[in-house]
């Protein structure tokens, strides 16, 4: 009976309607193509070559996990404009444990320093998000003014830590954080995106038992199978492009001679996925759960919605934001490990501007400044397209001023349109 009722109300349904398509989400996707096949096009092909894949790929993944928390923090109609500042306090700390410190009690390349660097940079982060928190939650001091004051005060109190001299070389372990010296390989990066895979087409029809079963109308079964198969060539694709991407003989060399032994004639290897592009994976896939599937979440996505209806209904909204913005410190601790890894070192201007990077992969993912609605696919796919658009831009020959300008124009075009898509949607409503 209940399957009947769901069928002729989805058939009543106009056909958009009842596919349900996310028309914001399909504007993103054809931008960014749009943008790919432009850019492959003024460079002669080389955009969308298995290297710089790979490069866009591990370029990405630090402005996409910040972009991942300041979800929650723009959904709770909050800002966070310290982000970038407090990475880089993070990375300095965790250059100063690298180098001064940790090689004279643990012994030079041990690998206990790492898990030690690990757990020192996610405590500066937590305790400085939970700072600020507490000054917005409980002090009822505005978030802009905390995080305005957080990004002038923690990258010079960075500065101040690390004497302004640029910390390096870092610890061999903890460079398998940053991309080109951590990779899994072709064979277990296959394994790793079946498994993805397979998990987000098991996500998909849940999802779709649920409604099912609530008597919630549902995507004709053919539609649901589109998007399936689309999200399965999608996910292998990636990994595909990737595992094409082959190590270079000279690297090859130098480690087989590292080993003491000669490399065999007519031998490869290839890189596969990045250890720092599954860590995103990972938080994206716990965060997703952490929104849609706990009452933390839900009280999030509450409380944005309608801050005072959710104090009447007993959430604790005070404590709830030093919650998030103690998420977002630690976020912020995790992205300066993939960025100080990447680079090698710490250097004094890590993370400058990331803070306009990471509110504006948010805001183009369809995170509402107004609050109460964001995802954190959309957030992961705004971070894309921003490193998309940077990386083309630096590859045809555009100025680093001109990519800004861009980057602040995106932004403001991506606020215009979620306001003329939720008067629209409210037209229709």
């Amino acid at each position: 009976m209940s399957n009947t009722v769901t069928a002729e109300a989805g058939k009543k349904r106009p056909l958009l309607q009842a596919l349900e398509i996310d028309t914001r989400l399909l504007g993103m996707i054809g931008a960014f193509l749009a943008i790919c096949l432009i850019f492959n096009f003024f460079t002669d092909g080389r955009f969308l070559t298995a290297r710089n894949i790979f490069n866009l790929s591990i370029q990405t993944v630090s402005v996409a996990i910040m972009a991942t928390g300041m979800v929650f923090v723009i959904v709770m109609r909050h800002i966070d404009l310290s982000v970038g500042a407090v990475l880089a306090m993070c990375s300095s700390v965790m250059g100063v444990l690298q180098v001064r410190y940790l090689p004279d009690y643990l012994g030079l390349g041990s690998f206990w320093i790492m898990p030690v660097t690990i757990v020192a940079g996610l405590v500066t982060g937590a305790l400085i998000g939970a700072l600020n928190g507490w000054l917005i939650g409980y002090q009822r001091i505005p978030a802009f003014i905390v995080t305005l004051g957080g990004l002038l005060i923690w990258r010079n109190v960075g500065w101040y830590l690390t004497d302004g001299q640029t910390q390096g070389p870092l610890d061999r372990h903890f460079l398998l954080l940053g991309g080109v010296e951590g990779t899994v390989g072709a064979t277990i990066s296959w394994g790793l995106g079946l498994i993805f895979a397979i998990a987000v087409l098991w996500a998909l029809w849940r999802a779709r038992m649920n409604k099912i079963q609530h008597e919630f109308p549902v995507k004709p079964l053919w539609a649901e199978g589109v998007l399936m198969v689309t999200a399965f060539v999608a996910i292998m694709g990636f990994v595909a492009i990737l595992n094409s991407y082959a190590v270079p003989i000279g690297r090859l060399q130098r480690e087989f001679a590292a080993r003491g032994e000669v490399m065999p004639e007519g031998y490869t290897d290839y890189y596969g996925l990045p250890i720092s592009v599954v860590l995103l994976l990972v938080i994206g896939v716990i965060m997703t759960v952490v929104a849609q599937r706990t009452r933390f979440g839900r009280y999030i996505f509450a409380a944005g919605g309608n801050p005072d209806a959710a104090e009447l209904s007993g959430i604790n909204t005070r404590m709830l934001t030093v919650k998030i913005f103690t998420l977002m410190g630690v976020l912020c601790a995790i992205s300066a490990m993939v960025a100080q890894a990447r680079l090698a070192n710490h250097t004094n201007d890590i993370g400058t501007l990331d803070e306009l990077r990471v509110i504006a992969a948010a805001v183009i993912g369809g995170t509402a400044l107004a609050g109460g609605v964001g995802t954190i696919y959309g957030a992961v796919l705004g971070a894309i397209i921003m490193q998309s658009l940077q990386s083309g831009m630096a590859m045809v020959g555009v100025d680093a001023p001109f990519q800004n300008i861009v980057v602040g124009g995106v932004l403001v075009l991506a606020v215009w349109i979620d306001i003329q898509y939720r008067k629209r949607t409210g037209a229709k409503e």
